[in-house]
């Protein structure tokens, strides 16, 4: 059966300079990540929850609920400026908090509340059911193979990433 790369890469036979094997493996990787993008996104909307606003939320909650708008910011690739539009707008829903260390009055930490951490909880049984779903189309011992090629590609990436940029 054909998918939208195979069609993808006849288009392109002879026109460009390129590994046939590797484009047909980086494009059906971009393509994946984009129809999940898509289905997240309108998973998400079920729960009521932009993918910024999770995309916080869960770095919250894997700092236990309580985290500096500056480790935040850093983890989400944010300026500061953004963290702070940012953590405005998830203030004014109710889902999160400031408030001052009790260690150090100058410093102003981000607090998950009970309904950040609920509506966070909501959107994550969303995406485990859509993740799943897409996973599942391979059997369990694909899913293996695959999880481990992806794992072995990534190590290498990021261990020369330098070397690659």
């Amino acid at each position: 059966m054909e998918d939208s790369v195979d069609r993808h890469l006849a288009r392109w036979r002879g026109k460009a300079p390129f590994d046939e094997r590797t484009e047909g493996i980086v494009t059906r990787m971009q393509a994946l990540v984009k129809h999940l993008g898509h289905a997240k996104a309108a998973a998400l909307a079920q729960t009521g929850v932009q993918d910024f606003e999770f995309q916080t939320l869960h770095r919250l909650a894997a700092h236990n609920g309580t985290a500096t708008p500056t480790e935040l910011a850093a983890e989400l690739l944010l300026s500061p400026a953004g963290m702070t539009g940012r953590l405005d707008t998830l203030e004014k829903a109710g889902l999160v908090r400031r408030v001052r260390s009790v260690e150090d009055r100058r410093r102003v930490d981000v607090e998950l509340t009970p309904k950040g951490h609920d509506r966070w909880m909501d959107a994550m049984a969303v995406l485990a059911v859509l993740e799943t779903a897409m996973v599942n189309a391979l059997s369990p011992a694909d899913q293996n193979t695959l999880d481990n090629l992806l794992k072995q590609l990534l190590l290498y990436v990021e261990t020369n990433s330098d070397q690659l940029h």
